[in-house]
């Protein structure tokens, strides 16, 4: 057997094997160093980071932190070491820069180990161990977290300080005798590295020398191995050149493996154990108490007392000596949750894990690229936590612009700090984001970093870049529309002369369907933004007339796959023309005149398959330049006897299918269900079946109520008229009733106030005094005095 580890008392240095992130073995290292007073200490970890350690020091510094390491010339390799405040690692460098001892790390360098990421994993490495696991299983655990906790994290203090890791030492020597390297080969070249490192340290302190690394690296430590081998070991392995800082971490990040390939479940639990010094039990409970008061919850000091019997008679029962986490959860179910999960889940997230974020000082090693987004956040006021959160920006405040400026320009750059989520407000002067920042946006920020030394430059560098390199019309367009919502001035210019290039040479109906919307969006967000987009204004317009002129051809003959992918094509047209503008000049026969046109030809053309035919006549009919019998005419030929099936199904998904409304309308047009009804019972018993799932699929899109409103008109039968008197179906009226119409006068004219309508273009629309125009004349949600915050309503109403 493998000899234990060595102490100052046997003449060797002091050997304390530890487990990463472990509360326990944090507090035995401390009583270790606390009895030894040893003057060098020496860490698992990347020699480069010794320049960094005096910053642990700091008062700035305040764990979670990492070390990370990343090449010099490709920032997307990189590694992390992180500490929390309850690791082994953290402890010992806190002690010896408190207690004036050298600390140094001896892990193989970072140069070495990112290098050797990019070479192929060894196949023959064999099946890997988890120490921990393999000595639970043989103490008669199934959990290892459980053993750990019973003979680690609830030990008392020992009489020596040093016979925990000696013991710990003999454990794991048995193991590594047993499974060798245990599936990690590079574990043998680390440990040759540490050694050397331990031999130069010994030759210049002595035995006055700590070591605190993984308990799996005690036994190579401690055995004996001859200098020549561990060169050899050691040599030529591969080497890049590389920089190391330190980052704020998260409890989140610690739940997961990273770094020293190790990660915990309970990150937050494990430091609660760490900082309370007595009653750890109740400690807890408190805090569970405290946070399901925060949400509502009625937990009284009762529930407490109850939780912490019940959590100890769970640890007797299970002959635990004290209770762990699974003990204390199964009490905070039982006791405080009702045998809920649901507040479960979020004393799952808020405590058992948590959402601490760390803190590092200003002095430490950054990019520029970081300095700068850094200085952007505090001047925005926008700081990064560990917790999601939603945030509302109101573009019309200069303070909320910036923030939205910095969010659009991070996720040009791929730092996904924030994410953007349908706002509640339709219009375009409001933004909704999910913000969290994760630690591993530093690694994307370095990586950003070749592009600008400031969030601004960098973000136009690459916008230009990527104009450049694209070829596809609609990822030009998009990137446009990103340039406006970023506030890119400089790339913009670039950017248009990569669309209007790309936009002369491609024919495509279909590419230029999908680059209209965006160019679209563009031009409502610069009007909103106050961005001069007479350039893009020109390019959409020409794209919007070579779409008139090529669309009917395009849509002629299509499959049932080809008609489904164009038909969203026309939605998106239709929508980006009703916003744009015409051009000057355009005369009466204006862009909406002719895109009406081109609904008109593709309605009536019978070799435009039946699912366009039907979208065409339902938007001329939304947009008013076709009436109800006109439609009814469509659908009449639409559905006629001579129509096969499957393509008067297609027309009847057109026209009414999809989330457009087209169950109200049939609900209230009776012509129109009559004709669909009378369709429907006419088909074929062979031919219905065919149809079948494409109807299914037309009529599931409408809300449970409507097509319950639509089952019982079609139960009722058509309404059968006697006088013009006579309601056309029972539960509506034969004609508008103007009293109970007039009631709603009084109201707007409370919210509108008492002048009603002001003067506008489009007298329909009543304009709030209180609201400064924009510079298109319209709101928030596009159209003239529409108020869309509830705070205006209240000031209206007093």
């Amino acid at each position: 057997m493998t000899a234990p580890a060595a102490t100052p008392a046997t003449g060797g240095p002091l050997l304390l094997g530890v487990r990463h992130h472990g509360p326990g073995s944090a507090r035995a290292v401390r009583a270790a160093l606390d009895a030894a007073r040893p003057a060098a200490v020496l860490i698992e970890g990347p020699p480069e980071g010794d320049a960094l350690l005096a910053l642990a020091a700091d008062e700035a510094m305040r764990p979670p932190v990492a070390l990370l390491a990343h090449v010099v010339d490709d920032p997307g390799r990189a590694a992390f070491w992180p500490m929390a405040e309850f690791s082994p690692e953290w402890v010992a460098i806190r002690w010896a820069l408190d207690h004036g001892a050298r600390v140094r790390f001896i892990d193989l360098p970072a140069a070495h180990s990112l290098a050797a990421a990019e070479e192929p994993a060894q196949e023959d490495a064999g099946p890997r161990v988890d120490p921990i696991g393999a000595l639970a299983e043989a103490a008669g655990y199934d959990d290892p977290e459980r053993w750990w906790e019973d003979v680690v994290e609830h030990r008392g203090a020992a009489a020596d300080p040093r016979a925990p890791f000696a013991a710990l030492a003999e454990a794991m020597a048995v193991l590594r005798e047993t499974y060798g390297d245990g599936g990690h080969p590079r574990d043998l070249i680390r440990e040759a590295h540490m050694r050397q490192q331990l031999r130069a340290i010994t030759r210049e302190f002595g035995n006055e020398v700590a070591v605190v690394c993984g308990a799996w690296h005690v036994p190579a430590l401690a055995g004996k191995s001859t200098v020549a081998a561990d060169r050899a070991l050691l040599k030529g392995l591969p080497k890049v050149r590389t920089e190391l800082t330190w980052v704020p971490w998260t409890h989140r990040r610690l739940a997961r493996r990273s770094g020293y390939g190790a990660g915990i479940a309970s990150p937050g639990w494990y430091g609660h154990l760490f900082a309370a010094a007595d009653r750890p039990v109740e400690r807890w409970m408190t805090k569970v108490a405290g946070l399901l008061r925060a949400e509502d919850r009625q937990i009284s000091s009762a529930h407490v007392i109850e939780a912490v019997r019940l959590a100890g008679t769970l640890a007797a029962m299970r002959g635990r000596p004290l209770p762990g986490l699974a003990e204390t959860t199964d009490a905070v179910r039982a006791v405080m949750c009702e045998g809920s999960d649901v507040p479960l889940g979020l004393i799952q997230d808020r405590l058992i894990v948590g959402d601490v974020l760390g803190e590092v000082p200003d002095a430490a090693p950054a990019v520029p690229l970081q300095r700068d987004l850094v200085r952007t956040q505090r001047t925005l006021r926008l700081k990064p936590e560990a917790l999601e959160r939603e945030l509302e920006l109101d573009l019309r405040k200069e303070t909320d612009a910036g923030r939205s400026r910095l969010l659009h320009r991070l996720s040009l750059l791929s730092i996904g700090w924030g994410e953007q989520t349908r706002a509640r407000s339709t219009g375009t002067f409001r933004e909704n984001w999910r913000l969290r920042w994760e630690p591993e946006l530093l690694v994307r920020v370095a990586e950003a970093g070749v592009w600008g030394t400031t969030v601004l430059g960098a973000a136009t560098a690459k916008a230009e870049s990527e104009a450049a390199a694209a070829s596809a019309l609609g990822a030009i367009t998009a990137l446009a529309e990103r340039c406006l919502l970023a506030e890119l001035p400089d790339a913009l210019p670039v950017v248009m002369r990569a669309l209007a290039d790309r936009a002369a040479l491609d024919t495509d109906v279909a590419h230029l369907a999908q680059a209209l919307p965006a160019l679209a969006r563009t031009l409502r967000y610069g009007d909103v933004r106050g961005t001069t987009t007479a350039g893009l204004a020109e390019v959409a317009a020409g794209l919007a007339e070579r779409i008139c002129v090529g669309l009917p051809p395009a849509c002629a003959a299509l499959d049932a796959d080809g008609a489904a992918e164009m038909r969203t094509h026309v939605d998106a047209v239709h929508s980006a023309i009703g916003l744009l503008a015409d051009p000057a000049g355009a005369g009466p026969d204006g862009l909406r005149e002719r895109w009406s046109a081109v609904l008109g030809r593709l309605a009536s053309r019978e070799t435009v398959p039946g699912v366009l035919r039907g979208r065409a006549v339902r938007l001329l009919l939304d947009d008013g330049r076709i009436g109800s019998e006109d439609a009814a005419r469509h659908m009449g030929l639409a559905l006629s006897p001579g129509t096969a099936p499957a393509d008067a199904a297609a027309w009847i998904e057109g026209f009414v299918g999809g989330a457009s409304g087209g169950g109200m309308l049939l609900v209230h047009d009776e012509r129109l269900r009559d004709l669909v009804d009378g369709w429907l019972t006419s088909v074929a018993p062979e031919a219905f079946t065919d149809v079948l799932p494409l109807l299914r699929r037309t009529f599931a899109a409408y809300e449970a109520g409507v097509r319950r409103t639509l089952g019982e008109l079609v139960r009722r039968g058509p309404a059968v008229r006697t006088g013009p008197g006579e309601a056309s179906a029972p539960g509506f009226g034969t004609a508008l009733d103007a009293a109970r119409a007039d009631a709603v006068l009084p109201l707007l004219a409370l919210l509108l106030g008492p002048d009603g309508p002001g003067d506008t273009d489009d007298p329909a629309r009543p304009v709030d005094p209180r609201r400064p125009a924009d510079p298109n004349g319209t709101d928030e949600l596009g159209a003239p005095g529409i108020l869309d915050d509830p705070n205006d309503l209240v000031e209206v109403g007093k």
